[in-house]
């Protein structure tokens, strides 16, 4: 059985260094484990120590029993039309400029080709362990509602408006009545700008079967998955671990844990008596901060029934893989038995 690790929140936070280091830690422990990102960015392979990662998954190197891979939201964008539409339609709607630019400017777009991409690493059953490091986009949450998102662009009532009745009856309706009217419109226009748009709704509309079914499988891989929210106690980040807990209540059947990343340690809320009237002041700021940062996350867990972890501040992030398995064991309160990660501290 392969279990689904989602660790979430909003950017910069630690998040995708975190992934790595929950994938370093199931590996030494002998899971078979992908870590799989869609930051573009290669932030991924900076954490563990590559001087780069590709779309498919390849083993690392140094660690028997890890896999990590990068998405690539384009590639994933082309894969969705070859699996739902037929042959002709994929390869009209892969290379329409309209269909690349929903894939790049969509807001739902990168989340859910990232979605998709990791229900299919845990189908495929390959690994014990898949650890996504999911796109920070909306806190994380667009990540979960992209499946939906998806099938509503492609079968939305607009959509339905513009491309009309059912398929194939619309499509010998515009090959033989209105693609002669737009081609004389675009005549005018100078350009075949209106035939391109309408022939790309089309071929679009011919998916919405296979893209709703699909996001249903999304959707069921999601409810099953372990997920991390990680965040710090600065104000933004913050309030976007607040936003997916409110907004997502009932997401998974599995318990959901937060990370409050870069924490100080809870000693410092005590320092000591004596000390020369200079340091003094620092050190009480310092407290002060510590004792904010505790209550925090007290709060938190009260609220909102979550169980909370804390990593605490280091000098910088770990780049090596002995740095993260570190990183991992300073993690107090993680809930390893339900991440599904043979490890304890």
């Amino acid at each position: 059985m392969t279990r689904t690790l989602l660790v979430t929140g909003g950017g910069g936070v630690g998040k995708t260094t975190v992934a790595a280091a929950l994938g370093v830690t199931a590996a030494k422990a002998g899971m078979r484990t992908l870590v799989v990102t869609v930051d573009p960015a290669q932030r991924l392979a900076t954490a563990l120590g590559l001087a780069g990662l590709g779309h498919e998954p390849e083993p690392h190197a140094d660690l028997e029993n890890l896999w990590v891979a990068m998405l690539d939201s384009g590639a994933s964008w082309r894969a969705v039309a070859e699996r739902h539409a037929a042959p002709d339609v994929a390869e009209r709607l892969a290379r329409n400029e309209f269909f690349l630019a929903a894939a790049e400017h969509f807001p739902a777009s990168q989340a859910y080709a990232a979605a998709d991409q990791a229900a299919t690493y845990a189908q495929a059953k390959a690994w014990d362990l898949v650890v996504v490091d999911t796109p920070p986009s909306g806190g994380g949450i667009d990540f979960f509602t992209a499946p939906a998102q998806m099938a509503d662009l492609v079968g939305g009532r607009l959509l339905r408006w513009i491309t009309g009745g059912p398929l194939p009856g619309r499509r010998f309706f515009y090959e033989r009545a209105a693609r002669p009217i737009l081609r004389i419109a675009d005549t005018v226009l100078g350009s075949d700008l209106l035939e391109r748009v309408t022939e790309f709704l089309l071929d679009l509309r011919t998916t919405y079967d296979g893209v709703a079914q699909r996001g249903r499988e999304i959707e069921r891989v999601l409810k099953d998955a372990s997920i991390l929210v990680v965040t710090t106690t600065n104000p933004a980040p913050l309030h976007e671990a607040i936003r997916f807990y409110r907004t997502l209540p009932d997401l998974a059947s599995t318990p959901k844990a937060v990370v409050f990343n870069r924490s100080l340690p809870d000693s410092w809320a005590d320092p000591p008596k004596r000390l020369r009237a200079d340091v003094r002041e620092i050190v009480d700021r310092w407290s002060a901060e510590t004792v904010r940062q505790r209550d925090f996350r007290d709060e938190f867990s009260a609220r909102y029934g979550a169980t909370v972890v804390s990593i605490p501040l280091t000098p910088r992030p770990p780049t090596d893989l002995e740095g993260l398995a570190e990183l991992a064991v300073s993690a107090s309160g993680m809930p390893w038995a339900d991440l599904g990660i043979g490890f304890s501290q």
